[in-house]
């Protein structure tokens, strides 16, 4: 086998393996070190699942650390009141964060409205973003056009670009006015 291509499939394997390890929710320092109510406490505030204990339960016992489940739970029942917060929904929401169900049942209809609402904002921000991105692109492609119909019909493309980009900006003032409510 050529040199060039077992270096490359070693590399490859290499970036493979480094790759999987990076997966893992602790390193084996954390592991070691653990104050698991502390590590609760956080997973809960930045909205991470009751399921991700299981992550760290996998990720610790290369170790021999197994997580204290109660502590675990107990910090993460205080983390997650300060997650699960209305204010907290809608900056979540605004940057188009994914919502992992975090939020205990009486907290979660409230956090889903509110995050929905900025949510809405978002997704209606990133149309803008894309259709100026479109609009842009299109300019410099009628710059540079020569031939005269091509000229025309990119014109009357820009046109209706416009036409989609005032709604989409009128889309993004009305999410917003509706988070103020």
């Amino acid at each position: 086998m050529n040199r060039g291509i077992r270096l490359l499939r070693l590399g490859a394997a290499l970036a493979a393996a480094t790759l999987l390890a990076s997966c893992a929710s602790m390193s084996e320092q954390e592991c070691l070190s653990a104050d698991w109510r502390e590590q609760g406490y956080r997973d809960g505030r930045n909205g991470q699942p009751l399921s991700l204990v299981e992550s760290h339960r996998e990720a610790c016992a290369k170790v021999g650390v197994t997580p204290d489940l109660a502590a675990y739970k107990a910090g993460r029942a205080k983390g997650v009141l300060e997650y699960c917060t209305t204010d907290n929904a809608v900056r979540e929401g605004r940057r188009g964060a994914s919502y992992r169900n975090a939020c205990p049942p009486e907290l979660e209809g409230r956090f889903l409205d509110h995050y929905r609402a900025g949510r809405r904002v978002y997704d209606a921000e990133q149309r803008v973003n894309s259709l100026d991105s479109r609009s842009r692109d299109l300019q410099r492609r009628l710059e540079k056009e020569k031939d005269e119909d091509k000229r025309k019909r990119l014109r009357q493309e820009l046109r209706d670009l416009d036409w989609s980009l005032r709604n989409a900006r009128n889309d993004v003032y009305d999410a917003e006015r509706r988070l103020r409510y």
